[in-house]
């Protein structure tokens, strides 16, 4: 059986070169030869070798697939070729189909690629991060994975381009058998497009903004929330669709996997995300500027009775986009407004006086995570000079920091993250302008938590 297999792999490697070199008389004839290039008579030689090489196996070819078994059918990926704009990020979402026991290992951008479409070594230009590695198992053998080209990948591409050298660049993804198999490499051609003509449509940065710029803001009950929105860069162009939702003290926090916009989940998750109150829907086209304001709610909508602390959400539904299209033996998949990162969230505080000092994140008993900023955030008081911040382990003062009268949050310095598995407690004191205390919040533990 291995003696069939070889065979039938270098009948394969042959008309793959066939193609190659059949491309290069046609488009190419004067690349150099070290580019995989070659002139007119040297390519016309090579062919009338190949195809004499290959006349003699084709007879055998049929009996090849005859003693074959159904699992050598290779995997493929949809769509098999995608535009990127040059020095700026793009993001597609793709699905590996047809994986026979095999998973997703690594994925790297390269300039050049061999017959079984691995990088070939000295062409790599970076490979994919793990933060951005999105790839979930999709169906029965399919994978999807959210491929987000960095801006240093793309300017690595140009600047090769620019050196003589072609325009399109791959990535290439290893999948890796569980059974034991050989690993398999499957390519996506990613074509530099002039001013991102083209591109699919997809989110590269999301800000939610307050127009007074506070980051946790607190407002009394009764009171209105100042107006908000959110700044997006993106690329491409296409219609934006999608709500804005309130997340009510008590109800279940969302997850990371329901921040994310629906283009970045597989087909049969994207119905599962938590939902939550409503507050409006849009639906606008976005022109290919690469920046937009997308104003929010009207805050007198927004509900202004419950205390406690409230997030409010931006949900970026999937749109038709042809140029990130996903084609599946069930149908397409509409991956329009995908991004590699979850959308982020815009936190306030609803409390019962809008006079009274009052501590609002962290929460009481908060667990912390190591792996993230360690923030503070108080509602301040009209007449307070300043403010002291002051964090204690049992009895002992660990961090103490004066604040000016406009700030109502403060970062804690990372070596504050050392103090992990311990019950630390801080507080808040209002400063008259004479250095005294006006008004002392009571002390509220939390725990920072070992990576």
């Amino acid at each position: 059986m291995n003696t069939v297999w070889k065979k039938y792999m270098n009948l394969i490697t042959k008309l793959y070169q066939f193609k190659v070199l059949t491309r290069q008389m046609f488009t190419q004839p004067n690349l150099p030869l070290e580019r995989g290039g070659a002139n007119l008579s040297l390519i016309k030689i090579k062919l009338v070798l190949l195809h004499r090489t290959s006349l003699i196996n084709l007879a055998s070819l049929a009996a090849l697939f005859t003693f074959l078994p159904l699992s050598v059918n290779a995997a493929s990926v949809s769509p098999e070729g995608v535009n990127v704009k040059a020095f700026s990020t793009t993001t597609v979402f793709l699905t590996f189909l047809g994986l026979n026991n095999q998973v997703p290992a690594e994925g790297l951008w390269c300039g050049a690629i061999a017959a079984n479409q691995s990088c070939i070594p000295g062409t790599i230009f970076g490979r994919l991060p793990q933060r951005y590695n999105l790839s979930r198992l999709s169906g029965g053998n399919n994978y999807t994975d959210i491929m987000t080209i960095p801006a240093s990948i793309t300017r690595r591409a140009y600047q090769d381009a620019v050196q003589g050298n072609q325009g399109d660049f791959f990535y290439v993804r290893r999948l890796v058998s569980t059974t034991g198999g050989a690993d398999e490499f499957v390519a996506v051609t990613c074509r530099l497009a002039a001013g991102g003509a083209r591109v699919p449509l997809s989110l590269s940065s999301v800000k939610l903004e307050l127009t007074k710029n506070r980051s946790v803001p607190a407002i009394a009950t009764g009171t209105t929330l100042p107006s908000f929105g959110a700044q997006i860069a993106y690329n491409g162009t296409g219609r934006l669709k999608g709500r804005w939702e309130l997340v009510s003290p008590g109800d279940p926090r969302p997850s990371q996997r329901d921040l994310l916009p629906e283009a970045s989940l597989p087909l049969e998750e994207r119905g599962l995300q938590q939902r939550y109150t409503q507050l409006e829907r849009f639906d606008l086209f976005l022109p290919p500027t690469g920046q937009i304001f997308l104003p929010g709610p009207n805050p007198d909508r927004i509900p202004k009775g419950a205390t406690g602390l409230h997030l409010i959400l931006l949900r970026i539904e999937a749109t038709d986009d042809r140029e990130a299209d996903s084609t599946l033996t069930t149908g397409i998949v509409s991956s329009g407004g995908v991004a590699g990162f979850p959308m982020p969230v815009l936190r306030y505080f609803i409390g019962a006086s809008e006079g009274k000092l009052a501590l609002l994140e962290p929460q009481p008993n908060s667990q912390l995570s190591q792996l993230k900023p360690i923030q503070f955030a108080w509602q301040g008081m009209k007449d307070a000079g300043g403010y002291r911040l002051e964090i204690k382990d049992q009895d002992r003062v660990i961090l103490s920091a004066l604040l000016s009268a406009d700030r109502t949050n403060y970062t804690a310095p990372p070596w504050l993250k050392d103090k992990t598995q311990k019950s630390l407690t801080w507080r808040i004191q209002a400063l008259k302008s004479d250095g005294s205390v006006l008004s002392e919040s009571p002390a509220q533990q939390f725990q920072i938590l070992a990576k």
